[in-house]
C-alpha cells in the first residue's frame, strides 16, 4: 500500500484551519484522518489540530485496534476524548469560545475497513475507476434534501450549505457515525469540503487514476481547486493498494 496527504490554505482564507494525517501502528494498521476547523470561529485551526493530534497519538500508542467491534469502540471513545480536549482548551482559553472542527477518519486493517465522520468532511472509496462516497454530511442542507425540501442541485448552491448540524466542540456529548466498508476496493480518499466544493467526483477521480506518484496527484488536485478560485482550505488524504 502507498499513501500520502497534503493540505493547502487555498487562495481566499487567511489561515489554514484544516489538519490532516495518516499514521501506521505497530500492527501495520492504518489510520487516515482529516479535520476542518470551523471557519468564521476563533481558533478553528487549534480545534482541528487538537482532534488530529489526540486521535493519531492514541493510535500510535496501541499495538492493535483489535477486532471490528473493538475498533468501533476505540474510534467512538477516542473521538469523544478529543471532543473533551477541545472543551478543556476553551475552558482555559475563554477567548476561543465557539471553536470546533469536523472530523472524518478511516481505519484500515487486513480484516476490515471502517469509516467515521462528524460534520461535512468526506470519506470515499475508489473502486473500478469510480469514486464512491461513504460518509453522510451532517449539514442543514443535507437534512433538507433527505426531507424532500431541497433537490441535490439546489443544495449545492444553497446560501446555508455550510451550516453544520454536528461538530467536535459544539456539544459535550458527541457520537461519530461509523460505516463498515467492504475490503474489495482500490483506494481510500478523505478530504475537507475545500476539495469537493471546487471539483466534482469525475474531476477528482480522473486525477487519482493518472499514472503519476501520489504526491503529484495531491498537488494537482489542489492546483485545480485553486485554479477555480480556492475559496476554502483544501486537505486530502489518499491511499492506494497498488500504484504503478
Amino acid at each position: 500500500m502507498k499513501y500520502g496527504y497534503l493540505t493547502d490554505p487555498g487562495l481566499v482564507r487567511e489561515r489554514n484551519e484544516d489538519s490532516v494525517i495518516i499514521v501506521e501502528n505497530s500492527a501495520h494498521e492504518i489510520l487516515m484522518c482529516v479535520a476542518d476547523g470551523m471557519g468564521g470561529h476563533k481558533d478553528g485551526e487549534v480545534a482541528s489540530s487538537i482532534a488530529i493530534t489526540h486521535i493519531s497519538q492514541r493510535f500510535r500508542s496501541i499495538s492493535s485496534v483489535g477486532n471490528k467491534e473493538d475498533a468501533i469502540q476505540w474510534i467512538q471513545s477516542t473521538v469523544s476524548e478529543a471532543n473533551v480536549e477541545i472543551f478543556k482548551y476553551v475552558k482555559e482559553h475563554p477567548e476561543s469560545e465557539g471553536m470546533g472542527t469536523t472530523i472524518v477518519l478511516a481505519v484500515l486493517t487486513p480484516s476490515f475497513l471502517l469509516f467515521g465522520n462528524i460534520g461535512d468532511s468526506s470519506g470515499y472509496v475508489v473502486k473500478n475507476g469510480k469514486l464512491h462516497k461513504i460518509t453522510v454530511d451532517h449539514t442543514l442542507v443535507n437534512l433538507l434534501v433527505k426531507s424532500g425540501e431541497l433537490t441535490e442541485e439546489e443544495a449545492k448552491a444553497h446560501p446555508r450549505k455550510n451550516v453544520l448540524m454536528k461538530a467536535l466542540g459544539a456539544n459535550t456529548n458527541v457520537e461519530m457515525d461509523i460505516f463498515n466498508v467492504e475490503l474489495g476496493i482500490d483506494g481510500i480518499m478523505l478530504c475537507s469540503d475545500g476539495l469537493t466544493n471546487m471539483l466534482d467526483d469525475n474531476q477528482i477521480v480522473k486525477v487519482l487514476m493518472e499514472d503519476i506518484p501520489i504526491p503529484q496527484k495531491l498537488k494537482k488536485l489542489i492546483f485545480k481547486c485553486n485554479n477555480r478560485g480556492g475559496s476554502d482550505n483544501i486537505s486530502i488524504a489518499y491511499l492506494v493498494k497498488e500504484e504503478g
